[in-house]
């Protein structure tokens, strides 16, 4: 499964709402599906997804392609599906819905984001879907180093993240 030429495209069931996130924040395509396992394996099947599970009946299923999690704990999930891949970090997409990122000027956000956060940064990107605004916030060295253990080394995306 680690063919570096092909970038993954992920689901994860309802037990990895947190572990989706954080494959979106190292930009990977993730969908998040709290749907019957029926409805999840269709999707996985029809979408060409690596579906993400910790449940071993979900993951028996035939036809699919599975990364079966063996850890409750978040880094060891990301450090799992990582060696799995075994791709770098691409592009943050959006952690609430999964769209692409777009850098916006300070002008653009400025409307929709605290005064304070204005005033010190300037660096932000806007979700093409949802229409949410991110920028390195004041928990980003805590993300960064939660993500740096997960991958063993400093594959941290390098912009993005925390946001409003």
């Amino acid at each position: 499964m680690s063919d570096p030429t092909v970038i993954p495209r992920f689901i994860a069931d309802a037990m990895l709402g947190k572990l989706a996130r954080w494959l979106r924040l190292l930009g990977y395509d993730t969908l998040y599906s709290q749907e019957s396992d029926s409805i999840i394996v269709q999707h996985a099947r029809s979408q060409d997804r690596i579906l993400l599970t910790r449940d071993r009946g979900l993951a028996a299923r035939r036809g699919l392609r599975v990364i079966l999690l063996t850890s409750t704990d978040l880094e060891m999930q990301v450090a799992q599906v990582h060696a799995a891949v075994g791709i770098p970090p691409l592009i943050p997409r959006c952690m609430i819905c999964n769209g692409s990122l777009n850098f916006i000027s300070l002008e653009m956000a400025h409307p929709h984001i605290p005064p304070h956060i204005a005033a010190t940064h300037r660096d932000f990107h806007q979700c093409q879907q949802c229409g949410k605004i991110y920028w390195c916030g004041t928990h980003w060295d805590g993300i960064r180093s939660r993500i740096d253990r997960a991958l063993g080394c400093d594959q941290a995306p390098d912009t993005n993240s925390d946001g409003g």
